[in-house]
């Protein structure tokens, strides 16, 4: 005869996965977490984790949930395309949010995992779904920045290994991670089939870094400097020459995250609604609306772009799974997801008026304050993982079909 708890268990396999999905984090996320994502640790250092978060981490970890799509058998989650979603939204009705992250996650692992040998993958992956090694990104160059393919850090062939010297700029996170995955050039003779993708451990003799600080009062990007470097070829992923292309793909995964595929679209949302805001700075005119009539129609603009974009986020995201990874659409989508970010940014010092522009002291408050820095940091959003201009270019070439006319 069955059991009570048997006749009352849901028989849709989705239902009850969101059953087991909220009795687990009901067990393992601490309710003090609640509201305090430090999604932002990834560009601006990592903090001193309390015993909760520890235990979180490690609890995500283990279950392989904080890459819940990834094969469980190199740690992820193992889950279906629609068992994420509803992981997603059980998250979200707890109030937890996932403690792993980083480069790795957003960037390096789904790269890795296309591209990787079995032997890559078994000794990267395991440690990137369980948040204990973190990676950095060694690009751009003084004199290569938009122009990526003009890289010139070289890596000598010395028969085992290579040898690498020169200098990476814009590296974030560099001064805290542990390892680096990289584009060098292996052959001078060739521009881009000349670039191989290497992966480098940074305590590596001869790794130098120098962190940059910015407008914002951080200091999360470094100058990277390689002398005499050696790196094993049981390093570089792909062939030698094949560089690029991985690298490319690379760069789909980030612009993916950095136009809110990752925890961005999180912080778009992230505060008090712009309008309640508003009201509290500006005040309310006699209907109860913004008494500003500018600013109340260009908080509504915003308010209908960011909900727009959002639901366009989501499908692009449901197509790109169906298509075995993100497309070109990804630049249209970090070109508005960047103006989208400094938009609101910008409306939020306007809003709070002088008490939106402080930098420290007693008279201003720790929310606003964090806005000014927040606002001032994402003035590189429409630079780093592309700028604009170089997004604007794949959209012409790769969605649009525009070539150019000599």
């Amino acid at each position: 005869m069955a059991t009570i708890a048997e006749i009352d268990a849901p028989t849709d396999p989705l239902e009850a996965f969101r059953a087991h999905a909220r009795e687990w984090l009901a067990a393992h996320f601490p309710p003090s977490l609640k509201g305090k994502d430090n999604a932002m640790s990834a560009v601006e250092g990592p903090h001193e984790n309390s015993t909760e978060e520890e235990a979180w981490q490690q609890a995500m970890g283990e279950k392989g949930w904080g890459v819940p799509t990834w094969p469980k058998e190199y740690g992820g989650g193992g889950l279906s395309r629609a068992e994420a979603r509803v992981l997603q939204e059980e998250m979200a009705r707890a109030g937890a949010w996932n403690p792993i992250g980083g480069m790795g996650v957003m960037m390096f692992g789904p790269t890795l995992l296309e591209y990787g040998s079995e032997a890559q993958k078994k000794e990267h992956i395991p440690a990137i779904a369980k948040g204990t090694v973190r990676w950095c990104q060694g690009y751009s160059e003084p004199g290569a920045g938009s122009d990526l393919a003009s890289l010139q850090c070289f890596a000598e062939d010395r028969g085992d290994h290579y040898v690498v010297n020169g200098q990476k700029t814009w590296t974030s996170g560099g001064q805290w991670a542990d390892k680096c995955f990289m584009l060098v050039r292996t052959d001078k003779t060739k521009k881009h089939e000349g670039i191989t993708f290497l992966l480098c451990d940074m305590d590596t003799p001869g790794v130098e870094v120098k962190p940059i600080r910015l407008i914002s009062g951080s200091s999360p990007f470094c100058e990277t400097f390689f002398t005499d470097v050696k790196v094993p070829k049981a390093n570089r992923v792909g062939e030698e020459g094949q560089g690029w292309t991985i690298g490319k793909r690379l760069l789909q995964h980030e612009r993916s995250s950095l136009s809110g595929g990752g925890s961005t679209a999180g912080r778009m949302f992230a505060g008090a609604p712009l309008g309640q805001l508003a009201k509290k700075y500006v005040g309310e005119d006699e209907q109860g609306r913004i008494a500003d009539a500018d600013l109340r129609s260009r908080i509504v603009r915003h308010e209908m772009d960011l909900r727009a974009f959002m639901l366009t986020l989501r499908r692009a995201s449901l197509e790109a799974k169906s298509n075995q990874g993100p497309s070109a659409a990804t630049s249209i989508m970090k070109n508005v997801g960047a103006r989208i970010m400094q938009e609101r940014s910008e409306l939020l010092i306007e809003i709070r008026g002088l008490a939106g522009l402080g930098w420290e002291g007693e008279g201003f408050e720790e929310e606003p304050l964090k806005d000014v820095r927040s606002w001032l940091f994402g003035k590189a959003v429409s630079i780093y993982g592309g700028s604009s201009e170089i997004q604007n270019n794949v959209i012409a070439k790769r969605i649009l079909g525009m070539l150019d006319h000599q």
